[in-house]
């Protein structure tokens, strides 16, 4: 999968000025308040998805937007979660052989995986997005990209995208860093690129003199995914996604990993 090639360098190192690894074990977090034993609710994830799931240097317990996401949700839910790190090819096996209950691992909402589990509500866009200098003003849309230079990572699907858009002079690069760098120097206008790996950039970075432009090229929506038979679990899913959203836990959790919501 393209996109976790790309966020997976992010974590390796792949920006040589700040690095981050992974190591450590797995983790049960455990609902707030009370001696009853809480209902486990076993998670699926394959934890090698940073900003969504991996494992940092010196952490026990996993870490990333939908690991904190999915403690909240059984937290409102009473139950206690256990996360279980499964290779992506076999979350929906294991949602089928019901080894796990629901499965989050940045994993898109399509036809061919509704054919054999449920999912949740969306609780992720993701798509392409740019990044252009804060001090742009011609740039405010995809199609304002007409005649200018734009940096993308080379192979990935936003060099294939932006290669459609006619006009536009392509630089492509090797790492997402190399392609910051590039506009920081001035030596493109826009930087087009996975929305997460451009909002983690910048929020983790606390990069300056850049912004996202909220336009997305493309659009695809992430869900946690349930077995097919389980409705009234999809149902209590989306009853505490809806009410981390009311109660602003969820933009609390996006803005960790992302920056303020968009």
């Amino acid at each position: 999968m393209n996109m976790k090639k790309v966020l997976s360098l992010l974590a390796a190192g792949a920006f040589a000025m700040f690095a981050f690894a992974g190591c450590g074990s797995d983790q049960a977090a455990a609902p707030a308040g009370g001696d009853k034993q809480a209902k486990v609710l076993k998670v699926g994830s394959s934890i090698d998805f940073p900003p969504f799931e991996f494992q940092d240097e010196g952490q026990k317990e996993y870490q990333g937007f939908d690991m904190d996401l999915i403690r909240a949700i059984g937290k409102e839910m009473g139950r206690e979660v256990e996360i279980q790190n499964l290779g992506f090819d076999g979350l929906i096996p294991a949602l089928q052989g019901k080894s796990i209950d629901v499965a989050i691992s940045g994993m898109t909402i399509n036809d061919e995986r509704k054919a054999n589990v449920r999912f949740s509500e969306p609780y992720y866009q993701s798509g392409l997005t740019m990044v252009v200098r804060q001090d742009e003003e011609a740039i405010k849309k995809f199609a304002d990209l007409k005649g200018k230079k734009v940096a993308v990572q080379i192979g990935t699907t936003s060099a294939a995208e932006v290669k459609k858009i006619e006009g536009v002079e392509i630089k492509e690069l090797n790492t997402p860093a190399d392609c910051f760098m590039e506009l920081k120097a001035k030596g493109v206008d826009a930087v087009v690129n996975d929305r997460p790996v451009n909002d983690y950039f910048i929020t983790k970075n606390a990069a300056q003199g850049v912004k996202t432009l909220e336009e997305k090229l493309t659009a695809e929506d992430y869900g946690i995914a349930i077995n097919k038979d389980n409705e009234e679990l999809q149902k209590e899913i989306n009853a505490a996604l809806k009410k981390l959203k009311e109660n602003g836990e969820y933009d609390k959790i996006f803005a960790k990993w992302f920056g303020e919501k968009k």
